[in-house]
């Protein structure tokens, strides 16, 4: 039996709350086809609705602990951004394929940079028409979750206005605003109006506007982004949905803790692009699914960062049917030919060999950016 060409290991998600895996029973099938060996930690899968069986079948390995998992693998191909108690898991050389949003995670960087460890981000991979193909999945979640969420914490039991999202015959419906048109906004737009809100979406781009209009047929209005604009809005908002992303780079601040302290006492706000940095002041730490929201002026915060977490099922099967071909082609082809031949890919690099190699995230943290051509 020949020799596989690549050891792919799938450790346990150890963030709160996870339950998504980074690979499948199928997926891990495809990669051994491939002439790849593929570990998975045991109970990966279970969040997931996988059992280890699941993967055995499929010709993995299934392995007791996860330091053993990162320590045998040549990739690891993770959900979540690694964790403290796994820094010291990170080896020379080895392709660590996930989320990993170091816009936000300095110490994180620091890390990947010190163990000069090949980190592929999910979120930078883009396609040339600007669209993140392994982000879109997961924002369409989290879009259409943060409506969800919302209308339950504006329930007075867990704090909120205690209103009705949709309202009642002679009872006006709540007020949502969404900042920012994207993937993340139109599927919050979509379940609110759905469930009867007013909804306003707050966009910098006059074209995305004309083609939110021509989306939704004039159902929502839609605002230019400016600090005015902004400030008005938030002020009349019910529920606040954060929803802007600028690929590799920090979310900027767009609504001040000024805005938020003019806001009703027991409106709800739901920062999606927290694991970003965050949209809003006020949204200042990161919360998790077991302690989701705190309070400040009145207002409820919700700001956990892992929000797909939470429906792992869907998440797992959605985030895995486009992370898979990416994964193949790094097996397949090994790292170096991969990116050579794919810009797309390329682009997902953002640490290799002890070097920033993506500009949006060397300038978020301060770092110098090193072209990943120049270290080819």
């Amino acid at each position: 039996m020949s020799k596989p060409n690549l050891v792919v290991g799938v450790p346990k998600e150890i963030k709160n709350n996870e339950n998504r895996v980074a690979l499948t029973p199928g997926g891990a099938g495809m990669l051994q086809m491939s002439g790849h060996r593929v570990l998975v930690e045991a109970g990966a899968g279970i969040g997931s609705g996988f059992s280890d069986e699941d993967y055995k079948q499929e010709g993995a390995t299934i392995i007791a602990h996860a330091a053993e998992v990162w320590a045998q693998s040549d990739m690891i191909m993770k959900v979540k951004e690694p964790l403290p108690a796994e820094y010291g898991y990170f080896k020379e050389g080895q392709m660590l394929f996930t989320y990993l949003h170091l816009a936000a995670a300095g110490d994180l960087a620091a890390q990947l940079l010190e163990k000069k460890v090949t980190g592929i981000a999910y979120e930078t991979i883009q396609l040339p028409n600007g669209s993140l193909p392994l982000l879109t999945p997961m924002s369409e979640v989290a879009g259409r979750m943060s409506v969800q969420i919302g209308a339950h914490y504006l329930e007075k039991f867990y704090g909120g206005r205690g209103i009705l999202l949709g309202g009642v015959p002679g009872v006006p419906p709540a007020d949502v605003i969404i900042l920012g048109g994207g993937i993340v906004g139109t599927n919050a737009a979509k379940m609110a109006l759905g469930l009867g809100a007013n909804v306003v979406i707050i966009e910098r781009s006059a074209d995305r506007m004309r083609a939110l209009d021509d989306i939704f047929g004039g159902h929502l209005r839609t605002l230019m982004s400016n600090p005015y604009n902004i400030a008005s809005a938030v002020q009349k908002a019910d529920l606040l949905i954060g929803a802007v992303l600028i690929p590799g780079a920090r979310a900027p601040r767009l609504v001040t803790a000024a805005m938020v302290q003019s806001m009703k006492p027991g409106a709800v706000i739901v920062d999606v692009a927290v694991d970003q940095g965050g949209s809003i002041e006020t949204i200042d730490r990161v919360t998790t699914h077991s302690d989701p929201t705190y309070e400040k002026f009145g207002v409820l915060h919700y700001a956990v960062a892992n929000m797909p977490g939470a429906v792992p099922r869907t998440s797992t099967l959605a985030l895995t049917n486009v992370t898979l071909p990416y994964a193949l082609e790094l097996a397949n082809k090994g790292f170096t030919q991969a990116i050579a031949e794919n810009y797309t890919l390329q682009l997902g690099v953002n640490t290799y060999k002890g070097n920033v190699t993506h500009p949006a995230v060397a300038e978020a943290l301060g770092m110098p950016y090193t072209k990943l051509i120049d270290l080819s």
